[in-house]
């Protein structure tokens, strides 16, 4: 997945001068992106401050290593239970 080129600090910038009145396609053109683009981080990080943004993507970080570990362990159950299956 590509890397933005903004931090979440900057897009949330650019959505609140988005919301304050200023036309969205002048706030695009300013900061150098699209309109698809500014409504899509709009969708996805509207309502949000700064530290609740912090806060999801510390509990997507650790979703991701949970499911990791999960996945590890259900492999390793099916071996055992493969290798169990085997023997007896």
């Amino acid at each position: 997945m590509k890397k933005s080129r903004f931090t979440e600090s900057q897009i949330l910038a650019i959505l609140t001068e988005g919301g304050s009145g200023i036309p969205v396609a002048e706030v695009c053109r300013k900061h150098g992106i699209s309109s698809p683009t500014y409504y899509q981080w709009k969708s996805k990080y509207a309502g949000m401050s700064l530290p609740e943004l912090k806060r999801v993507k510390e509990l997507e970080a650790e979703n991701a290593k949970l499911k990791r570990m999960y996945a590890e362990l259900a492999l390793e159950n099916t071996a055992i239970k493969d290798v169990l299956s085997r023997k007896l």
